[in-house]
Formats: structure tokens, C-alpha cells, sequence
């Protein structure tokens, strides 16, 4: 049996069309982050009230180091009710002994975060020689 090249290119067409058929579809796209994720770090180097770990998560905690060789600790919140959270917060600093490091900021600092909202606060050691860091919230309200 002869075939024309019409029915040749027609049978061409259904196999290609029966194979992108069979192939099985991917979803590669998705949200991030996921609404139903927890978002919980639990990192010795922060240190929350009880009040306030129930309404604000840590994030990330991330460290590096400046040109002028201060070490730079930043810290992502997020808040995961729908109403605002007053804090305070303060940065420690410690020596390679893992002595704390007197700093005249370290003060406590007053913030907030809105309903749903993520953050990040950052401190800079106040000497080069400061190695690690604790911060500590506070619930404001």
C-alpha cells in the first residue's frame, strides 16, 4: 500500500500529537512562601517573651561581615496575626571569649509590625573585636 505525502504528513501530526499527549504536565510554579508554613528559627542567639513568640516569628538570622571588619547581624520577623505588634529590642555583643562587649547603644529600641507584615532589624557590633551577638525582644504592648 502507497501512501501520499497528505496522509504521510497527517500520520506525522497524529503521533506528534498523541506523544505531547502522553507526556505528563508539570507545575513548576508555585507561591513562596506558602501561606500554611510556620515560620519558626530557633536560633540561642535570640531570646523573645512568650507574649510576643506567639504573634511574631523569627524568620532568618544572618550574619556577615563589613569592609571594615564589624560584624553585621540582621534578623527577619514576620508577623503572623493580623493586628500590629509593639516591641523592643536590643543587641548584645560578645568577644571571642564569649565576654559581652560594653556598648553604649544598647539601649532598648522600640518598633512594630503591621498585621501580616515581615521585617528585618540589623545591628553592627560596636568594635571590631565582637565576634557573636544575642538579641532580645520584648513585647511593647
Amino acid at each position: 500500500m502507497k501512501m501520499s505525502s497528505c496522509q504521510v504528513l497527517a500520520l506525522a501530526l497524529g503521533v506528534v500529537a498523541l506523544a505531547g499527549c502522553s507526556t505528563p504536565m508539570v507545575n513548576s510554579v508555585e507561591n513562596t512562601p506558602k501561606a500554611g508554613q510556620a515560620y519558626i528559627i530557633n536560633d540561642k542567639r535570640v531570646i523573645t517573651d512568650s507574649s510576643l513568640g506567639r504573634s511574631v516569628a523569627i524568620v532568618a538570622v544572618n550574619t556577615a561581615t563589613t569592609p571594615a571588619g564589624f560584624l553585621r547581624a540582621q534578623v527577619e520577623l514576620k508577623n503572623h496575626t493580623f493586628f500590629r505588634q509593639s516591641f523592643l529590642y536590643r543587641f548584645e555583643w560578645f568577644d571571642a571569649s564569649g565576654m559581652q562587649v560594653n556598648n553604649i547603644v544598647s539601649a532598648n529600641l522600640s518598633d512594630q509590625l503591621e498585621g501580616g507584615e515581615s521585617k528585618f532589624i540589623s545591628g553592627i557590633a560596636p568594635t571590631p573585636d565582637c565576634k557573636d551577638f544575642r538579641v532580645k525582644f520584648i513585647s511593647g504592648n
